[in-house]
């Protein structure tokens, strides 16, 4: 199931960087996050989905490469990230 849109729009404005960014590395790990968070709690209860298991597998590796390329690029900026996503690295 997607994330619906008034959910992005807020995790949007929570991790943009200007007026019109829908795109950066930030707004992806941010809605990736949220992603990842929502299959987590459905694999609690449905523990045999291996194909939703299998998607999550693939948004974690996503959102590492994301996180790999900011580290790269500007570290100040990824520990802001780490920190307002609440994930350890």
């Amino acid at each position: 199931m997607a994330t619906k849109k008034s959910k992005k729009t807020k995790i949007i404005e929570g991790f943009k960087i200007h007026d019109t960014d829908t795109g950066s590395t930030e707004v992806q790990a941010g809605i990736l996050t949220e992603q990842i968070k929502r299959l987590t709690q459905h694999l609690k209860t449905h523990r045999k989905d291996n194909h939703s298991r299998y998607g999550l597998l693939k948004m974690v590796a996503k959102r590492k490469k994301l996180l790999d390329y900011l580290q790269k690029e500007d570290d100040k900026r990824y520990e802001g990230l780490i920190n307002k996503l609440e994930i350890k690295r």
